[in-house]
């Protein structure tokens, strides 16, 4: 409403002082319209940044035409429905490009006055998991009724992630540029929040979620100020409480074999990971697939087969082979592989590119946000964004361990894709609210504190 005052106020100063304009009681428009008073006040007016937008659709699109490619043997083996997946994950797509537009027509201001439920809400969920929770393939991350192919069913730990990046925001701006330096607000409120959530995660066990709620706190964390010493001495913990973990282990072997037993014992990375376990088993088989090829190595070595045979061109749209039953997961955290597979690496590689220029479109959004919460919250979801896909890649070409990411926009999956979504729209509506006057940084943070 102020904002329409100003370009009224604005346009009828205009017709004042440029009254001689006016000939026959019609006014001259292409003066009228070159005038510098005039574009200023009344054409450029905010929307929502439209190349964000588009290449946000053009992912959208590619991924549901890969979820197609990727799932119709599977689906047909699974439920005798070719189109079962194809079909599910469009009509996620559609609800979600609604609630997306719908999304970036939300003020800024009034998602950070819920921030702090989502957060807790979402820790709820999390505890719901261990206690009702859908056990699929060894782990319990999912709520809703049935399997693994239910109409509804949904992992909080997604809800979690947004939750995060929403109420630190908020906190930070709450806490202002000064006491960020201080490890009583700097450090310790947002340590503890993810340590909690972490702890809830591994239980179930997620640790690929817990690994990104960790990394979106330290980004948070350092957007925000807080000094680069306290992030030193979290890593030298880090460092001591792996060490904690290994050195018994280390020291047993030594007690057995002398030194030899301590170099076998690290060659062959025979590690108690104690409740980490299936982690371990992760890393045996990221090291060594070929030692179990039937076993644990299979899906990193089909993933592998994949990946080459694609070579340069790839083998053409449609025409994967390990798609055929082959390769677990080949709709859902190992779609990569199949676009390797059939677009090749070029195609692959301008995916990737797409991605590369989402992220940075969300980091220039941020830079030039109208106050520090909303620019806070792009940096959150675009970083977010760049780690989930870095990790799905790297796991897909065994540069790291697996551990059940996927791929935002293209993966399987209804529930995620409607978040990811949801994210897209609130940056969207940061872009909406981007001011054509650079405003006073310190009076937004006093807003937010308000």
């Amino acid at each position: 409403m102020e904002r329409r005052e100003t370009v009224k106020s604005s346009v009828d100063e205009f017709d004042h002082v440029h009254a001689e304009t006016i000939v026959d009681g019609m006014p001259k428009w292409a003066d009228r319209e070159l005038s510098s008073e005039f574009v200023e006040a009344v054409q450029k007016r905010p929307g929502i940044d439209k190349p964000f937008l588009i290449i946000t659709l053009v992912l959208l699109t590619i991924g549901l035409i890969m979820v197609l490619s990727a799932s119709f043997a599977s689906a047909n083996y699974m439920t005798g429905e070719p189109l079962r997946f194809f079909l599910r994950q469009l009509a996620f797509a559609a609800m979600g490009v609604a609630v997306m537009l719908l999304v970036s027509r939300i003020s800024v201001r009034t998602m950070s006055r819920w921030s702090t439920h989502l957060l807790f809400v979402s820790t709820i969920l999390l505890i719901l998991v261990l206690i009702i929770g859908i056990r699929v393939n060894g782990a319990t991350r999912w709520l809703g009724v049935g399997g693994e192919y239910t109409i509804f069913s949904f992992q909080p730990s997604e809800i979690a992630k947004l939750a995060v990046i929403l109420a630190f925001a908020q906190m930070i701006c709450k806490f202002g540029r000064t006491k960020m330096k201080r490890f009583k607000h700097g450090v310790l409120p947002f340590c503890t929040i993810s340590a909690v959530l972490v702890l809830l995660l591994l239980e179930q066990p997620h640790v690929s979620a817990a690994i990104i709620i960790l990394a979106i706190t330290a980004i948070m964390m350092f957007a925000g100020g807080t000094r680069v010493a306290y992030f030193l001495a979290l890593a030298i913990l880090a460092v001591v409480a792996i060490s904690v973990i290994m050195i018994p282990n280390l020291i047993s072997s030594a007690r057995e074999g002398g030194v030899q037993g301590v170099a076998e014992q690290v060659e062959t990375t025979e590690v108690d990971f104690g409740r980490l376990g299936h982690a371990g088993r992760r890393l045996d088989s990221w090291l060594d697939p070929d030692a179990d090829p039937l076993g644990g190595g299979f899906q990193i070595r089909q993933s592998l087969n994949a990946i080459g045979s694609g070579g340069l061109l790839g083998q053409g749209l449609g025409q994967s082979r390990q798609k055929h039953m082959y390769l677990p997961e080949e709709h859902n955290d190992f779609i990569f592989a199949i676009i390797a597979e059939e677009l090749g690496f070029i195609g692959s590689m301008l995916i990737l590119m797409l991605f590369a220029l989402l992220v940075i479109r969300g980091y220039w959004l941020a830079l030039h946000a109208k106050d520090r919460y909303s620019a806070l919250v792009v940096i959150g979801i675009s970083s977010l964004l760049a780690i989930q896909v870095f990790l799905n890649v790297a796991v897909v070409t065994n540069l790291v361990p697996a551990t059940g990411i996927s791929l935002p926009l293209f993966s399987y999956g209804g529930t995620a894709l409607l978040i990811q979504l949801v994210q897209m729209g609130i940056v969207l509506s940061v872009s909406r609210e981007i001011p054509l006057v650079k405003q006073d940084e310190s009076s937004n943070e006093q807003e937010i504190q308000a």
